[in-house]
């Protein structure tokens, strides 16, 4: 079965979390069929049990004993999706049978009301130096992977937006090493080139649709700070040797910090055979990499689709011998 990570790699079954979603989404766009228009009380109620259905049979799927306030999350999940995904006619149907939204809008309800409940009691203790605060803060009034998405959406957009000066994030006692210089250059022209072709491609879809070239306007606008987003964290994330060991960063795309413990060997310009070995992970960006991290205790595989630990990390960086000899001698120090 597909796995998402977890702590300990790849064993989470990801299929009891999209399958409700799924099957809301279809029965959604099976209201959409005349026969449901001409039907629209019966459609309305047969909409509103598949959405009730599918979440509580996705929760039990992932937990055997979910807890009173998981049962009433789904079932609010469930009453917002109907609410939201109805067409107008199936919509008025379902509000013209009070009863029948009685569940979803209580469930509704008890949800938001003690979501605003713990929100005011994590204000009330708020700690400004806590790192986790938004989050959990955040994880009050929505799902824990929505929270994190929209925390990450909002942390890449203000980096996009409004971070153009700002200092490397560079933490006490860190020593910090470059990897920006020889991919700025390189992901700038394909920022340009992404700009003409979006251009081009919207003056010529507007010519046939202009609904469908306001869609990829708003797609591409919201890709084109993405990338801007990445561009910038090139510099601001460089990779660092901190007292606890080697943080490997990649941008926003990658931030993973390997102990020296479990540092067996690094050595300079690595082989091919080397970088594209199945448990070698290679985080330099359009480039070859000219550093190798040999471990000693392998890492969990990097993906669901690449199941070999992590045994070797390649990476590249501005300045290799710098790193190469402040690295050994940090190992040298935690050998001794």
């Amino acid at each position: 079965m597909t796995a998402v990570r977890s702590a300990n790699g790849f064993d989470r079954p990801i299929l009891p979390m999209i399958a409700p979603v799924l099957v809301i989404v279809g029965a959604a766009a099976l209201l959409r069929l005349p026969v449901a228009q001409v039907h629209p009380r019966a459609a309305a109620l047969l909409f509103l049990w598949i959405a009730s259905d599918a979440m509580m049979l996705g929760l039990l799927s992932r937990t055997r004993r979910p807890g009173w306030r998981a049962g009433i999350a789904a079932m609010a999940s469930a009453g917002m999706a109907v609410l939201s995904l109805s067409p107008p006619p199936i919509r008025a149907a379902l509000f013209a049978m009070p009863w029948a939204t009685m569940v979803p809008v209580v469930a509704i309800a008890l949800h938001g009301g003690w979501g605003l409940w713990r929100v005011a009691a994590r204000l009330r203790a708020w700690n400004p130096t806590d790192p986790d605060r938004w989050p959990s803060l955040l994880e009050e009034m929505l799902p824990r992977p929505l929270a994190r998405l929209a925390l990450a959406e909002a942390r890449l957009l203000h980096l996009a937006l409004f971070r153009w000066r700002a200092a490397p994030d560079i933490p006490a006692g860190a020593q910090a090493f470059a990897y920006h210089r020889h991919l700025q250059p390189m992901m700038i022209a394909l920022l340009v080139i992404s700009c003409i072709e979006i251009t081009v491609t919207h003056l010529l879809v507007a010519h046939w649709s202009r609904a469908v070239a306001m869609v990829m306007f708003v797609i591409s606008d919201v890709s084109l700070l993405y990338l801007i987003g990445l561009i910038k964290s090139l510099r601001l994330l460089p990779v660092l040797l901190t007292p606890a060991g080697v943080r490997l960063r990649a941008g926003l795309l990658v931030d993973r910090t390997i102990p020296y413990a479990a540092i067996a060997a690094v050595t300079a310009n690595p082989d091919g055979e080397t970088v594209r070995a199945p448990d070698s992970w290679n985080i330099a960006l359009l480039a070859w990499p000219n550093m190798l991290i040999c471990l000693s205790e392998p890492l969990p595989p990097r993906s669901r689709w690449r199941r070999d630990p992590v045994r070797a990390v390649a990476l590249r960086l501005d300045e290799p011998g710098p790193f190469l000899d402040a690295l050994r001698t940090r190992l040298d120090a935690e050998a001794g």
